[in-house]
């Protein structure tokens, strides 16, 4: 893992911005049309391990300019079930705490996704959290790009 960008990276949305996720935002039907899309073209497969069984979650890609604080979506991605919970860790731990994900199997699959140790997950999820942070300390604004018209007002 040493001097490279990873495969699966854990992404922590400020906790300022919780609230106003993409998901939240549009209408399910909207939400749904854009997932299938992706799946039309990339096939029913994780656009970063390749697993292709289980549920497929879209995942909102963000920008972070953190001097002008704005967040801005890029796209999406498909995920599958356990990069999904990487990606999201700190509800990974929710979960975990309440006995709906084995956490451990996360930490698993970054390190089998990044060919890296348990040690090395801890210092990226120590940096992640470090970040989490600093930018939960300040109010966002949200730029939907090319999907703002899908956003309910």
């Amino acid at each position: 893992m040493k001097d490279r960008t990873l495969k699966l990276s854990i992404e922590l949305v400020p906790s300022t911005v919780w609230e106003s996720s993409v998901y939240k935002l549009m209408s399910r039907e909207v939400w749904d049309s854009i997932r299938n899309d992706f799946i039309k073209e990339n096939g029913r497969k994780c656009q970063v391990c390749g697993e292709t069984s289980g549920t497929m979650n879209l995942h909102e890609i963000w920008n972070y300019d953190d001097k002008k604080h704005v967040q801005k979506l890029e796209g999406f991605i498909l995920l599958c079930r356990m990069c999904y919970h990487v990606k999201h860790i700190g509800l990974a731990g929710i979960l975990a705490n309440q006995g709906k994900l084995d956490y451990d199997k996360a930490i698993e699959h970054f390190c089998k996704v990044n060919d890296c140790t348990k040690k090395e997950f801890e210092k990226h999820k120590a940096k992640a959290f470090e970040i989490w942070r600093e930018r939960s300390e300040y109010e966002w604004n949200q730029d939907f790009g090319k999907y703002k018209e899908f956003i309910k007002q």
